[in-house]
């Protein structure tokens, strides 16, 4: 069992006025914190437990775990966590194809599950389940926006990438559901690939007018750096998964100018968002990505249901979840009927601050977006 620094600092503090649980609340991470993809992990963790920590809940635990991004430790770990921790509720899984192996299995057995990243349409339509809500988007979303900006921007002839597993597959079908004119090209990648010269090759010889990809984590550095040095000069948008804070730190200057699409950003002017990331660049020396931004927030939801119902009491506990009464770093924040997010999708810019390469918002491409599979939820 491997517990934070910040889990141990909350057995210390309680948050005077709140209502405290005879037997608490039990968290149980399951999340990627080594290997390739470990820094999304890595920031949705610390998102998620400076939510705990800023709320002082001695009666809230949260053991995690890293699951090395293999689906077969991650449903050991969550077998482990349900049967021997006796976990109320499980979170952290950032791949879709570690979701789909223990989510279904997870809420099966009356736990509840809060996704702060992966969001496959398996489990937004007819895979549903009143026990699973994601509080990151519906995979498709900010692909989706992405296919919507590049049609209003003019562009005729996208050539489009994706990483062949779930969220890849998710990915292409949301962008086509948006961009519905001629594609240059459609390719699925391998999940994990970090050569892309075949691709490149693919898209110079394409006729395109521009790129969309995504690739998160290491494969989004190294497709963004190797597209930069092949000089093929073709605009560039994507989700912000492939631009997302800690991936610009790797990737640098070969971003600029780059739009992508993203439900959160650090310039969303409202209170708790200016909070939030004061208060993660003063709590760990960075500034924070969308996955801290998507930690954040789930614990910031379970503590608000936390607040209105015990965890035993199943139908009150989903009810005080459902309500999303909690203020949250996007602002405007609720669940659609199948327990996925109503929510503003914005298009940023990657521009250079000083001696940082960040995101700016540049404008809003979907308003109070939902999901394309709530009528396909029958719960």
């Amino acid at each position: 069992m491997k517990m934070t620094k910040l889990a141990a600092l909350t057995a210390a503090t309680m948050l005077a006025g709140l209502p405290v649980m005879a037997e608490g609340v039990k968290v149980g991470m399951i999340t990627t914190l080594s290997g390739g993809g470990a820094g999304l992990g890595i920031d949705a963790r610390d998102g998620f437990m400076l939510a705990v920590k800023q709320a002082g809940r001695s009666d809230l635990e949260v053991v995690i775990e890293d699951d090395q991004r293999k689906p077969e430790v991650a449903v050991q770990l969550a077998d482990k966590m349900i049967q021997s921790d006796k976990v109320d509720v499980l979170t952290g899984i950032i791949w879709s194809n570690l979701a789909m192996a223990v989510v279904p299995a997870a809420v099966a057995q009356g736990k509840f599950y809060l996704s702060v990243n992966a969001a496959p349409s398996a489990l937004a339509g007819k895979g549903c389940n009143p026990n699973y809500f994601s509080v990151a988007y519906q995979n498709d979303n900010l692909h989706e926006a992405a296919g919507a900006y590049l049609a209003k921007s003019g562009f005729k002839k996208p050539f489009i990438l994706a990483p062949n597993y779930p969220a890849g597959q998710d990915s292409l079908t949301g962008f086509k559901r948006f961009y519905t004119g001629e594609l240059a090209g459609e390719i699925y990648t391998k999940l994990g690939q970090t050569d892309y010269a075949a691709e490149i090759a693919q898209i110079r010889a394409s006729g395109a007018d521009s790129v969309f990809f995504f690739l998160p984590g290491g494969m989004g550095i190294s497709f963004t750096k190797q597209y930069a040095d092949s000089g093929v000069g073709l605009p560039v948008v994507g989700p912000a998964f492939s631009f997302d804070q800690g991936i610009l730190g790797a990737v640098g200057e070969a971003a600029l100018g780059v739009k992508n699409t993203s439900q959160w950003s650090k310039d969303i002017d409202n209170d708790a968002n200016k909070a939030f990331v004061a208060g993660f660049e003063a709590e760990y020396g960075r500034l924070p990505s969308l996955y801290a931004a998507q930690g954040f927030d789930t614990a910031n939801l379970l503590i608000s249901a936390i607040n209105k119902a015990d965890v035993a009491d199943a139908a009150a506990f989903r009810d005080a979840l459902k309500a999303a009464d909690f203020a949250s770093v996007r602002g405007k924040f609720s669940f659609a009927s199948n327990n996925h997010p109503i929510q503003d999708i914005y298009v940023r810019e990657v521009v250079k601050e000083g001696d940082v390469i960040t995101n700016k918002i540049v404008g809003v491409a979907m308003e109070d977006r939902s999901n394309a599979y709530v009528d396909e939820c029958k719960m």
